[in-house]
């Protein structure tokens, strides 16, 4: 049996949340084709999920969207821990995907946040993604499931957490 052909409105949904959903994918996966593949499973699972979503009043679809995605990359991400290492390329493959990436793609001090943030533990990650995005404390409690004084106590710690990071070297 073939799964049906998406709804106009999901693929709506999916094509404004886009950028939403890879942000996601871009905190919890560095490599380009884990990225790619960790978007295509959480779109897959909100495919999965879409038929039993009932909008609540007052909440909003994006906080709905937020929390398939981080739980997808989280289960993704304790996935890919388990599984063994691929091997590492070798000179001329590593140089032919290093020349593949556009020259400038990220700045420094983007580059340097990211390294910080992939040292955060899994949760402190959902934090700082709902933060960048310029949650409400209000909005980050529904999306985590967690009171709005927890939240600013966490979004405190993690703070100061990347404040360190980033004024240590790795």
């Amino acid at each position: 049996m073939s799964p049906a052909a998406p709804s106009t409105d999901f693929v709506a949904v999916v094509n404004q949340y886009q950028p939403l959903l890879r942000r996601v994918c871009r905190l919890y996966c560095a490599d380009a084709d884990d990225r790619q593949d960790l978007f295509q499973e959480v779109v897959l699972q909100l495919w999965r999920a879409w038929p039993k979503y009932v909008p609540q009043p007052g909440a909003k679809l994006s906080t709905w969207l937020y929390r398939i995605a981080l739980n997808v990359a989280i289960s993704n991400l304790r996935q890919r821990t388990r599984r063994p290492h691929p091997l590492n390329l070798d000179g001329q493959a590593l140089q032919l995907a290093q020349e593949m990436e556009p020259a400038g793609y990220e700045p420094e001090e983007t580059a340097a946040l990211y390294s910080a943030i992939n040292r955060l533990s899994d949760v402190d990650k959902a934090f700082v993604l709902l933060y960048l995005e310029e949650r409400t404390y209000e909005e980050m409690a529904d999306i985590l499931g967690i009171t709005q004084n927890n939240v600013r106590v966490k979004m405190h710690r993690v703070q100061d957490k990347i404040r360190q990071l980033l004024t240590r070297p790795v």
